[in-house]
């Protein structure tokens, strides 16, 4: 069963975990006649040759003997053909010749496509449809396959790879139509979504509304699907038309979340899916970001129970999506959150990787002076999560300075915002740690005295050339002229390998010189050479802004950013906030007002 295996250079050869000379060892074990060590050497040889959807040299190599394992082999049939359907289906420099061994061996096997057992005929036709266009010949045996099969599953996905495999459009689609009114639900929802895989867009509503009542008599989760890339899993294709994947939701599937992260302006549709559907804190920081968009001021029963909910997290959660929803006394009810859970306002981080305090700040960022209570309680027991809630009053700021002080470095910035209003003792404060070398705190003494160069000897004091280099750019950014001296180590940054980094080298030049004509191509570069786009393009956005420059080369990325129905920048992670994208548009808009497009 194994002849030849020794006649190959397996040293010569790679998996996952370097030369490949451990891979005849394994497939006599897989061979072996003790259960036991047949599924240790099946586990090893899934973990080399197929490790994580990515297949080797050793690969290709070990099919052969993979395929009479399991055609004659003492046992693991499944797990042999699951195996080579990994390396049919797998990706990296050597895909081809795994798919194309797996072709080869493919028809001494052909006969596991009527075995009895219904899990190994569903592998063999995963496996004809992951050989793609190796498998047209087979097309005959797939037909005959559906013909005699009785076992509802693999009828479906018999349905699913003549799909996939079928040259003849019409003969597809005609064979899907036919199907639609099929007696098993899981073959219906395969015919359905193999015609709306082609089917032009907006799909059509009927065939959604099939596809939707099959998927909802046999829903399948296509999560990590067996099928090659041409295949759409339904959901996914759903999500390309927002109308059809809000009949989805409409009926019940929970892709409201996928919805509003996918497609701009949906909102208002999606909310009360989310509301009725959120049970936890980062269910309820959906709905305050959802929210953000909205005009709200409308009344939430939904949210009295959170309210009231014995976990604090949950609490704090509620509160927070009141406040974006803006419910009536949404202010009060952060002021009871403060009176009931103080602590745990400021600690708790909702999300994973969010921000505690949130509530607070969000409360102040969406009722502006209508928040000056809030403010003014926080300012009276000023903590560091909460200081940016304090950045709109400068009043209470000035007021209590002294505690600020004490909250040095985190409070650097808002002493700062002040200007000459922050007053003696926060002029020593922060006259003493920018000489100890904290930048911020140098920062924040030149906006409250004009004393510059406490800054610039703090940047020239950094002892690593990258970390110079990179705190050299943001001075420059806000001292403009006044951090001359420090062009040359800015100038340096923009050989730095991070578009971003040279962006933002580039803007700070301009900040400084005024130069336009060689730092706006590098800005512009930024927003060019990226399909996907996140916070840190921002920057770009507000500097070709305040330049009253759009470079050719950026404006489609711009006007996509600014027009584009689907979200143009990702909403990870979600942490109550409003949504990015939100931010991202708003820019793109004002750049091409400010630049006459």
């Amino acid at each position: 069963m194994l002849d030849g295996v020794d006649d190959i250079d397996w040293s010569a050869l790679e998996h996952a975990y370097g030369p490949a000379d451990d891979v005849p060892a394994l497939l006599r074990a897989a061979g072996a006649a003790d259960p036991a060590v047949r599924e240790v050497a099946l586990d090893e040889l899934v973990s080399s040759l197929c490790h994580q959807g990515s297949v080797y040299s050793a690969t290709s190599a070990a099919v052969p003997f993979l395929a009479r394992l399991a055609g004659d082999g003492p046992g693991h049939r499944l797990a042999l053909l699951w195996l080579l359907h990994g390396a049919a289906d797998g990706c990296g420099p050597a895909h081809r010749e795994a798919r194309r061994a797996v072709a080869v061996a493919l028809p001494a096997l052909l006969g596991l496509a009527a075995d009895p057992d219904p899990a190994v005929r569903q592998a063999m036709v995963w496996i004809v449809a992951a050989c793609e266009e190796s498998s047209l010949p087979l097309l005959p045996l797939l037909r005959a396959r559906w013909e005699a099969e009785d076992d509802a599953g693999v009828r479906a996905d018999l349905v699913t790879a003549l799909g996939l495999l079928d040259v003849s459009p019409q003969v597809r689609t005609a064979r899907g139509r036919a199907l639609l009114a099929d007696p098993e639900p899981a073959v219906r929802r395969a015919a359905a979504a193999d015609l709306l895989r082609t089917a032009p867009l907006p799909l059509p509503a009927g065939l959604v509304d099939v596809a939707l009542d099959a998927h909802r008599a046999a829903p399948v989760d296509e999560t990590g699907h067996p099928w090659p890339s041409a295949h759409r899993p339904l959901l996914e294709r759903l999500m390309d038309d927002p109308e059809a994947a809000l009949r989805a939701v409409e009926r019940g599937l929970p892709l409201a979340a996928e919805l509003t992260e996918t497609w701009r302006d949906r909102e208002r549709d999606v909310l009360p899916w989310l509301a009725a559907a959120a049970s936890d804190p980062e269910d309820l920081c959906l709905v305050a970001r959802v929210g953000a968009a909205l005009e709200g001021g409308e009344p939430a029963p939904w949210l009295e129970d959170h309210l009231r909910s014995a976990d604090p997290s949950v609490r704090v959660a509620a509160t927070l999506a009141a406040v974006r929803l803006r419910v009536p006394d949404a202010l009060g009810l952060v002021m009871r959150l403060l009176d009931e859970l103080p602590e745990e306002a400021a600690t708790l981080s909702l999300t994973l990787l969010g921000a505690p305090g949130l509530v607070v700040t969000a409360a102040v960022e969406v009722f502006g002076a209508a928040a000056e209570p809030l403010a003014a309680r926080v300012a009276a027991r000023p903590r560091a999560e909460w200081l940016e809630a304090l950045r709109p009053f400068p009043a209470l700021v000035a007021a209590h300075t002294d505690e600020l002080v004490r909250l040095l470095p985190d409070s650097a910035g808002l002493l700062g915002s002040l200007g000459p209003a922050a007053g003696p003792q926060a002029v020593r404060a922060l006259r003493a740690r920018a000489a100890a070398g904290d930048l911020d705190a140098g920062l924040a003494l030149a906006r409250v005295t004009g004393e510059t160069e406490p800054a610039l000897e703090a940047v020239r004091a950094l002892p690593d050339a990258v970390a110079r280099r990179t705190a050299a750019v943001r001075v420059a950014a806000e001292f403009g002229p006044a951090a001359a001296a420090l062009l040359p180590l800015v100038e340096e940054r923009l050989l730095a390998p991070a578009r971003e980094s040279r962006a933002d080298a580039a803007a700070a030049i301009w900040r400084v010189t005024g130069r336009v004509a060689d730092t706006a191509p590098v800005i512009a570069d930024q927003l060019t050479r990226t399909g996907h786009f996140h916070e840190p393009h921002f920057p770009a956005l507000r500097t070709l802004t305040a330049m009253e420059v759009l470079p050719p080369k950026a404006r489609p990325a711009v006007e996509r950013i600014a027009h584009s129905p689907r979200r143009t920048v990702s909403g990870y992670p979600n942490d109550g906030t409003p949504h990015p994208d939100l931010t991202a548009r708003r820019l793109a808009h004002g750049l091409l007002a400010v630049t006459g497009s």
